[in-house]
């Protein structure tokens, strides 16, 4: 064999162990792969935390938060106006229901009260008086005056009688000769007087004139006066009577003081005087007699006849209402007057009472906004019941499905976090509320159980309802369990452990039922005893001989998996 035989067999030899490597590669790697993926399997699942699917019973619960507030809370004001008296408490008080809290300055209100009973005594015995029966003294005397009255009417109309014209007459004959006798003495008396004498006559004679012009104007004054409200034609006529009589006396007395110096001019100034007055005398009662002559012969006049009917009527209108008693609508109207001042006492009294602030029920002293002196205005004191205390929490729309009323559920303080209280829905609002961010929620109201903590009113409170419980339900931890929200399905990475003791894993759809803070109901995917990984499983390619540890990094390929 040459040298090139040799050395083309050389390259043969090479050639084909060259591919006898390729081949053995080509078949044995796919069988160190799945070797090595085998071993990254069991690392992956050693590297989780393995849970068991247990059976229990599981209670769901809603949680909210809110804040401690008082079912009877009050914001107390006055009606009434006016200063500040005395304050009777301070923040912190403890106050019994009707306590008075504050009261204002009263003297003018019981001023008021006070007018108001008198007002009101008044007006009862006003109505006493008006319904008590008229006593016979009563009607004994209004009927004497209906007699009178009617008696002077019934002369009146009657006119004059033969007797009384002729006394008339003969006292204006006696008059006449009165008047002789004196114009007899007075003719007897001149025989001249003295220079003083006549002075003095003169005198009285210019008073008489003046007495005379001053009784003649006053006579014609009455004679143009009208009949008004307040005079009377029967009151005119009577007052030009007297005004007519004391001018003719007047003119009677000017006269005998004319006569008087006539005489003393011509005789003895004191018995001339003495006659003129006598004789003026004489003359006033014969115009006086002549007067009453001529108005007996004239009659009465209308004005007289139209006083004297009043006159009756009035009389016989006060013994009618004597024997009747008051009228319905007069007995009305005195009632009406007795209530009137009855309400008015009533509202002055409740204006006294209201100027005092009273505790509307028993509780704690919050706020006071007022002190002796001040003007009483807005809230003066504010108040709140301790035993009222409620938990007003907002529950989000999602949850108040869940809600319902005498709803267990447990309470907890921001001031106690430790410490769960004992609570109850009591009600739920019907409508909702909704904040700037657009999340809808509803205030439910919680009984506040027996506590020793010193709650207060506005401390933070959270909530936990009990909405669901189920028993003897397969359960898992909630951390094992991975969600897909686009799809809407639940997975768990379920163990499984061949007959070789070797573990690898599988990826199970499951339903969920009810879920808490911890586990998650399984109705189905799952049976007790299951053993999972929790944590989601990524699948990962890991490169080696299989002998050492996986690495840490990720790589394609559908073998691996890292959590």
């Amino acid at each position: 064999m040459n040298k090139r035989t040799k050395k083309r067999r050389k390259w043969l030899w090479l050639g084909g162990g060259l591919l006898l490597i390729m081949i053995i590669a080509i078949v044995a790697l796919p069988m160190l792969g799945a070797r090595a993926m085998a071993r990254q399997q069991a690392a992956v699942v050693d590297a989780g935390e393995t849970v068991t699917v247990i059976t229990g019973d599981l209670a769901a619960n809603a949680t909210a938060s809110g804040q401690v507030r008082a079912q009877r809370a009050a914001q107390l004001a006055l009606a009434q106006s006016g200063y500040v008296a005395e304050v009777y408490v301070q923040v912190g008080d403890r106050v019994a229901a009707g306590e008075a809290l504050l009261t204002l300055d009263t003297a003018v209100l019981e001023r008021a009260v006070t007018n108001t009973q008198q007002t009101l005594t008044i007006q009862e015995a006003n109505l006493a008086t008006l319904l008590a029966p008229a006593t016979a003294t009563d009607l004994a005397a209004a009927e004497a005056n209906v007699a009178s009255a009617q008696a002077a009417l019934d002369g009146l109309l009657a006119g004059a009688s033969a007797d009384e014209i002729a006394k008339a007459e003969a006292d204006v004959r006696a008059a006449n000769a009165d008047i002789a006798a004196a114009a007899a003495q007075l003719n007897d008396a001149r025989a001249g007087a003295s220079a003083a004498e006549l002075e003095a006559a003169q005198i009285q004679l210019g008073l008489a004139q003046t007495a005379a012009t001053r009784a003649a104007e006053q006579h014609s004054t009455i004679l143009v006066t009208e009949p008004e409200g307040f005079l009377s034609a029967e009151t005119l006529a009577d007052l030009e009577l007297s005004a007519r009589a004391q001018a003719l006396q007047a003119n009677a007395t000017l006269a005998a003081a004319q006569e008087t110096v006539e005489r003393l001019l011509n005789g003895d100034g004191n018995a001339i005087a003495a006659a003129s007055a006598q004789a003026a005398l004489a003359a006033a009662q014969r115009d006086a007699a002549q007067a009453n002559l001529d108005l007996l012969l004239l009659g009465p006049s209308a004005a007289q006849v139209a006083a004297a009917e009043a006159t009756l009527a009035q009389a016989q209108a006060t013994l009618g209402r004597l024997q009747r008693g008051p009228t319905q609508s007069q007995i009305v109207q005195m009632e009406t007057a007795v209530v009137q001042a009855r309400v008015a006492l009533q509202r002055a009294e409740n204006d006294l009472a209201e100027a005092t602030l009273y505790a509307p029920f028993a509780g704690v002293v919050t706020a006071v906004n007022a002190q002796p002196g001040e003007q009483a205005s807005g809230i003066l004191v504010t108040l709140v019941d301790p035993a009222s205390l409620e938990v007003v929490l907002d529950v989000d729309e999602v949850d108040i499905g869940k809600v319902t009323i005498e709803q267990p559920a447990t309470l907890t303080l921001e001031s106690w976090p430790e410490v769960d209280i004992a609570g109850e829905v009591v009600s739920i609002a019907p409508v909702a509320t909704q904040d700037n961010t657009a999340v809808v929620s509803y205030q439910v109201y919680i009984s506040l159980g027996e506590t020793a903590l010193p709650v207060l009113v506005g401390m933070t409170a959270n909530a936990r309802l009990l909405t669901d419980t189920v028993k003897d339900v397969l359960l898992v931890p909630n951390a094992a369990i991975n969600a897909n929200r686009e799809k809407g399905t639940y997975t768990v990475n379920k163990v499984i452990t061949d007959a070789n003791g070797t573990q690898t894993f599988t990826e199970v759809e499951v339903t969920i039922g009810l879920r808490d803070g911890r586990y998650t109901q399984i109705t189905s995917g799952l049976q007790a005893g299951d053993e999972l990984i929790v944590g989601s499983v990524t699948p990962r390619f890991q490169f080696g001989n299989g002998d050492g540890p996986p690495d840490n990094g990720q790589g394609g390929g559908p073998f691996g998996g890292g959590q």
